[in-house]
């Protein structure tokens, strides 16, 4: 009994340290990707589209170096975040120009829908892992859609497109945030909070469509 309660003890205090890392992570990748916007808001479009290149490819290293160097993990992570904020500023200051209630009325229900997602997803003990599948095969259908939609008028599409975007990325959260409490590794909190953040950009992402108006236009 003794050996019972000093192993649930310590599991409860990996999976909170675990926690407060990864969003820790979460919250230090924002405010990179914030200060990224901000610097490349001048930026020709050829250095934004190297910026996106390079975050991904920041994000496909990061695979590499968890097991070998948790420093470089987390430094690629910060880079990450700032080369997204680049890649993302041109988005940004068009809302910020033309639709600044956008953007806060965006931030608000990401808010809002991360936090009750990610709560339901980590308190829940119901396996995931078919959601993980549907939502990764959904997402594959939703960019194929964007695709056609790119050459053919399809009538709300921009509303069709955020609409089942923010269903797909209900189920990543609900997923990440199961991972983020069965998880005991404390080196994946890099690789967890990558997956956190892009959840939360995504979200943001498709609401600021919805409230931006674009889809009334089509």
């Amino acid at each position: 009994m003794y050996d019972t309660t000093m192993s649930q003890r310590s599991y409860g205090i990996s999976t909170n340290t675990l926690f407060a890392r990864t969003m820790a992570f979460v919250a230090a990748t924002a405010a990179l990707f914030a200060l990224g916007a901000y610097a490349g808001r001048n930026l020709s479009n050829g250095a934004v589209f190297i910026g996106f290149i390079a975050a991904f490819v920041c994000l496909i290293a990061m695979r590499f170096t968890a097991a070998r160097s948790p420093q470089a993990t987390v430094a690629l992570l910060g880079a990450f975040g700032l080369l997204m904020g680049i890649a993302m500023s041109p988005t940004l200051v068009y809302y910020a120009t033309a639709n600044p209630k956008a953007l806060w009325q965006a931030g608000a229900a990401t808010a809002l829908f991360i936090g009750a997602l990610g709560s339901a997803g980590y308190a829940t003990e119901r396996d995931l892992s078919s959601v993980a599948r549907v939502s990764f095969w959904g997402l594959v259908a939703l960019l194929i859609f964007g695709v056609f939609a790119i050459f053919v008028n399809i009538p709300h599409a921009s509303v069709i497109y955020s609409v089942a975007g923010l269903v797909i990325f209900a189920g990543f959260t609900l997923v990440d945030f199961q991972r983020l409490r069965r998880t005991q590794n404390i080196a994946s909190a890099p690789l967890l909070a990558a997956s956190i953040f892009l959840d939360i950009l995504n979200v943001f992402l498709f609401f600021l469509t919805l409230f931006g108006g674009n889809g009334r236009r089509n």
